[in-house]
């Protein structure tokens, strides 16, 4: 499922990036994370649902086996109403001009094995003070990486990140953030749903049922702001991160308050719907925002940088961020962990809030 993802994902918005330009290329990313928004809201309901229908046991199974029949549908519709173009090589199909394909391998298996060390020290923090060695040779691994990156291309091959499309300040500024974003915003639902299960006792259905109207205000959110991103720029994303941190402070509000003074769980569905908002204008706009620059012959290798970053940044944070929150549900408790937890995904949100805003202001200076 993830090489089905990493070879899916960059290409789609590398399509979008090819067939679309200027406020049309915002309405179709916008368009795009609305679809998203909608597959969000629909599936935890829909595995909830299967689950209580057919019991844990063959209802998690049911909930991935259902994957099935949705991916040949879209097989379906992508030969249905794709171009010819998007078939064939620019040679005209002929063969004569294909290359090699080249995967990178040896780039792929540094930064897998990077990502990893530094995700362990996260989750299996109770081994001892050892393991935080592990975070070291992590980081030393990806420098390896991005010292390989660079030769490899210098030598003639296709690296699996073009690290020469960082030069370009709007892509480098909004892949970093949309990277730091995701490390936080990821944990999110991990946490709501341990918080409503494992917590108040309630069932998958329940749990998935939470997040619904957050999911469609997300979409609702991604479609409109598609339609002005490219007039508004980047204070739309700082808008939108500033949106999500509100409405998970006031979520973290609500779980406390639950806990001191019996307030309803439900007034959650509120709070994460502004959380939900916030997510419809930072993910496509900011998607917008980094490739508007990018040439369109890049377009396949931006996508893949896009989606790399917020592969890792959600790695890493799902690993640190819910690694924390169930330590400290051990301790104390799924009504502090919680909160706890929400916190450090407010502070990852803030930090990718200061990136987007340097990109603002040195944005602003370009200009002048």
């Amino acid at each position: 499922m993830g090489v089905g993802s990493g070879l899916l994902n960059p290409q789609v918005a590398g399509m979008i990036q090819q067939y679309y330009s200027g406020e049309s290329r915002g309405r179709a990313f916008g368009l795009f994370g609305a679809v998203i928004g909608v597959s969000v809201a629909v599936g935890p309901v829909l595995s909830g649902g299967l689950i209580g229908w057919l019991g844990d046991d063959w209802g998690w199974r049911a909930s991935f086996l259902i994957n099935v029949p949705l991916v040949l549908l879209g097989v379906w519709a992508a030969h249905r109403y794709l171009p010819d173009s998007a078939w064939h090589s620019q040679d005209g199909g002929s063969g004569a001009g294909r290359d090699r394909v080249d995967l990178d391998p040896v780039g792929m298996v540094l930064l897998a094995a990077g990502t990893l060390l530094i995700m362990i020290p996260f989750m299996e923090a109770s081994a001892g003070a050892w393991v935080w060695g592990l975070e070291a040779a992590g980081i030393g691994i990806v420098s390896a990486w991005v010292v390989w990156e660079r030769r490899y291309r210098a030598r003639g091959g296709a690296p699996m990140v073009d690290l020469s499309l960082l030069a370009i300040p709007s892509f480098a500024y909004g892949s970093l953030a949309i990277a730091v974003y995701f490390l936080g915003y990821t944990s999110v639902w991990i946490i709501v749903a341990q918080y409503v299960q494992a917590g108040l006792g309630s069932t998958a259905l329940v749990s998935g049922a939470v997040g619904v109207p957050a999911a469609l205000a997300g979409s609702v959110a991604a479609a409109v702001a598609g339609r002005r991103v490219i007039r508004v720029g980047r204070v739309m994303v700082l808008g939108g991160m500033a949106a999500g941190m509100a409405g998970l402070l006031a979520s973290v509000g609500i779980i406390h308050m639950h806990a001191r003074a019996g307030w309803s769980p439900w007034w959650l569905t509120l709070t994460l719907l502004l959380l939900g908002v916030g997510q419809g204008l930072v993910v496509s706009p900011n998607q917008t925002l980094s490739l508007v620059d990018v040439p369109l012959e890049y377009a396949g290798a931006a996508g893949g940088i896009l989606q790399t970053g917020e592969r890792i940044g959600t790695s890493i944070g799902i690993a640190a961020i819910t690694g924390l929150t169930f330590r400290v549900s051990h301790s104390s408790g799924w009504d502090v962990a919680a909160q706890v937890g929400l916190l450090a995904v407010v502070a990852a949100i803030a930090v990718s809030a200061a990136i987007a805003a340097v990109d603002l202001r040195l944005a602003a200076r370009r200009r002048r």
